[in-house]
C-alpha cells in the first residue's frame, strides 16, 4: 500500500495535482470534508475546487496559481511503526533536484508531527515547483497535508493552507 501512495503522489505532483483505509465513506457538507472516522478538515475558500474525495483523501485545486492541496490519510500497522520523518520524506520520492528550504517539528491535530518545504523539479515540469509536508501519526493512522504550486506562486495561496492545516482534526 506503501508503495501504491507514494507512486500516485509522485503522478500527481507530475501532473500538477496533488492528489488507504477502505471501508469509511468520505462527506463534503458545507466546505469541511470528513473522511469518517478518520479525520476532517475545511476548505480554506470558494476559490479551490475538488478534484477528488474519497474515503481516505481529499484533493484540492486552485487552477488560477496552479497550486494543490492534499489531505490523505492510510491505516495499518506497517504505516504506523514507521517514524514520522521517514514518513514524511516519501512524499518527496521521486522529485529532481530537491531543496530543502525548511525541516522540523510541528504539531497537527493535537499529535507530534513532521513539518517539511522543499523545492524540486516534478517531472514533466520546466518550472520548479514547492512544497510543504506535514505527517503525523497515531496508533492506527498515517496523516499527510501537502500544499504544492509552483515556486514564484507559492506564497499566493499558502495563507489558504495553513487555514487549512489549522483546521484538521482527527474523528
Amino acid at each position: 500500500m506503501r508503495i501504491r501512495w507514494r507512486r500516485r503522489f509522485s503522478v500527481a505532483a507530475t501532473a500538477l495535482v496533488v492528489v488507504g483505509c477502505a471501508g469509511p465513506r468520505a462527506d463534503l457538507q458545507h466546505g469541511v470534508f470528513r473522511a469518517q472516522n478518520l479525520f476532517r478538515v475545511t476548505v480554506p475558500g470558494a476559490e479551490w475546487t475538488v478534484a477528488r474525495a474519497t474515503a481516505s483523501e481529499l484533493e484540492l485545486r486552485h487552477p488560477a496559481t496552479r497550486a494543490g492541496i492534499l489531505a490523505n490519510v492510510e491505516c495499518g500497522a506497517e504505516p504506523a511503526r514507521q517514524e514520522l520523518a521517514v514518513l514524511a520524506w516519501r512524499l518527496f520520492v521521486g522529485l529532481r533536484g530537491r531543496d530543502l528550504l525548511d525541516n522540523g517539528v510541528a504539531t497537527l491535530g493535537g499529535l507530534p508531527a513532521v513539518h517539511a518545504v522543499m523545492e524540486a523539479q516534478v517531472t514533466g515540469e520546466n518550472e520548479r515547483m514547492r512544497l510543504e509536508a506535514y505527517v503525523t501519526k497515531d496508533g492506527r493512522c498515517v496523516y499527510d497535508l501537502v500544499y504544492i504550486a509552483p515556486a514564484a506562486a507559492f506564497a499566493a495561496r499558502h495563507d489558504d493552507f495553513q487555514r487549512f492545516v489549522e483546521s484538521f482534526a482527527r474523528e
